[in-house]
């Protein structure tokens, strides 16, 4: 199994940032796919969820400004966020169990003040 994520930078409070997760070695269609964010100094938390009936749950600090969406034919989660403020800044995370817990190297996301 690979994770590989994509789309993380530097941007303003505010702006908006797609993140991306590729993902190999799995039956993509039939699993959950979840973001994790992991701040500096502060545990990893679950941003976002998304199963294979694309049903969502959302993290309440960033429902109505994160949106997690999937495409089975190219084995992609994404992670729109828009309105971003300087406390989503974390190294994210694309994760998915398949008999054992799988990550991707995460990519940074850094929002400025």
């Amino acid at each position: 199994v690979q994770l590989v994520e994509s789309g993380g930078g530097l941007v303003q409070a505010g702006g908006s940032l797609r993140l991306s997760c590729a993902a190999s070695g799995i039956m993509f269609s039939i699993k959950a796919m979840d973001w994790y964010r992991q701040a500096s100094g502060k545990q990893r938390e679950l941003v976002a969820s998304i199963i294979s009936d694309s049903s969502t749950n959302y993290a309440d600090s960033v429902k109505g400004r994160f949106t997690i969406s999937r495409d089975n034919a190219k084995k992609t989660v994404y992670l729109q966020m828009n309105s971003l403020k300087p406390e989503d800044t974390a190294v994210y995370y694309c994760h998915v169990y398949d008999m054992y817990n799988y990550w991707g190297p995460g990519t940074q996301v850094t929002v400025s003040s």
